[in-house]
């Protein structure tokens, strides 16, 4: 059996927001990179840099801030917006993960959500989302990096 070869793979996805406001934004991103990873099986640790970009419309918060927000401290981020285009999708944020991996291309699982599935239908191919399940998953990782940051502050024991 051949060794598997690890590689740098970009994973993209995307969502839309109803309202430009921060918590909107935040949870929208949290949504979808928990869908990213939970699809993809990425760990954090395996990734090495993430873009996030918004459209024009949507400035209300970073959304790397929500990658923040579920532990990913030390991976590189950048946000910028989106070109802007006439008639493209409004209120979108999307990501774009490179993650070092020994998937092959057509192993990865790119997610588009909510208005967002509009951008590549072709590639819409999730089972319906339980998003009060998926809000609980992420509940618990923000809990876990909680805990995390308290007994970092706590220090040794």
């Amino acid at each position: 059996m051949p060794e598997a070869v690890l590689r740098c793979r970009g994973v993209r996805g995307a969502t839309t927001v109803e309202h430009n406001t921060r918590d909107e934004v935040l949870k929208a991103t949290r949504q979808l990179l928990a869908l990213m990873i939970r699809q993809n099986g990425i760990e954090h640790e395996d990734v090495a840099s993430a873009i996030f970009t918004t459209t024009v419309d949507v400035d209300a918060e970073f959304p790397a801030l929500a990658a923040r927000q579920l532990g990913w401290i030390d991976v590189p981020m950048l946000c910028t917006h989106e070109i802007s285009v006439p008639g493209s999708l409004p209120r979108c944020v999307r990501i774009l993960i490179h993650w070092n991996t020994t998937k092959s291309l057509d192993e990865i699982v790119p997610v588009y959500i909510r208005g967002a599935t509009a951008l590549r239908p072709d590639l819409c191919k999730l089972p319906p989302v339980d998003f009060d399940e998926l809000e609980s998953w992420i509940e618990a990782e923000l809990a876990a990096q909680d805990r995390a940051r308290a007994a970092r502050a706590r220090g040794p024991s």
